[in-house]
């Protein structure tokens, strides 16, 4: 018997026309789309004429789930695996699917396309030969146990923030002794409102408690041996 496959499908992070022919086709001929949320997803498959069904698969529901997709797929058919934004799997669900798949012994597919951290880490002027992907920090628990490895790195450190707690990022990072670090801050990538500031951690939060943020933030922080100076207001816009 024919076993299916899993195509993983990246889908813009804002503006819709960085959509990919090849994931449309992908989107159209799959069996099943699945998606972090269904309304999302709903919208950008009618925006591109796509009619493939629709399945919710996200973080509440992937554990349960898992089996009987993975019998769908032994069965012979293709689903598509789409989050919200971005990559399937690079801080959204994802991972467990291919995980299971990889080892159930079915194919799985993941076409290149859109995250949001790889133009934000190009556009920082940071090092970006080697880097850390943290991607989201705890909330609370072993939050600043955390920082405090991440800023010891002697490489570029990737995180994303939420606008509710990149100032109190910052302030942790000032209280640790990385005021002085450099930092880009880049929020609404590839949308009308795109916004990219660079300067010192303490520069940058004193800004933000000036101008309130919007958006989830995508934030390259200098490694511990950093000694370029980047030389540009915190006010600076891209």
């Amino acid at each position: 018997m024919t076993t299916g496959k899993l195509m993983v499908v990246p889908t813009p992070v804002g503006n819709l026309g960085d959509m990919t022919p090849r994931a449309i086709e992908v989107l159209t001929e799959a069996s099943v789309v699945l998606a972090e949320d269904t309304r999302t997803t709903g919208k950008l498959l009618r925006h591109f004429g796509v009619e493939t069904p629709l399945r919710a698969f996200h973080q509440h529901n992937e554990h349960r789930t898992l089996e009987s997709i993975v019998c769908e797929l032994r069965a012979g058919q293709t689903f598509a695996l789409c989050s919200d934004a971005g990559t399937p799997g690079i801080s959204d669900p994802g991972f467990l699917l291919v995980r299971a798949c990889v080892d159930a012994g079915i194919d799985v597919e993941c076409l290149p396309g859109a995250t949001a951290f790889v133009p934000a880490l190009v556009i920082s002027g940071l090092p970006c030969d080697k880097f850390y992907f943290e991607g989201f920090l705890p909330h609370k628990k072993g939050r600043l146990k955390r920082l405090t490895a991440l800023i010891d790195m002697t490489c570029t450190v990737v995180m994303y923030e939420s606008p509710h707690r990149i100032i109190k990022l910052l302030e942790q990072l000032d209280d640790l002794g990385a005021g002085g670090r450099q930092v880009c801050l880049s929020r609404e990538i590839s949308k009308l409102h795109e916004e990219t500031l660079r300067g010192p951690v303490h520069e940058l939060k004193a800004h933000l408690h000036a101008h309130p943020p919007r958006g989830e933030y995508v934030v390259v922080l200098s490694a511990s041996n950093h000694k370029t100076d980047l030389k540009k207001s915190p006010a600076e816009r891209r």
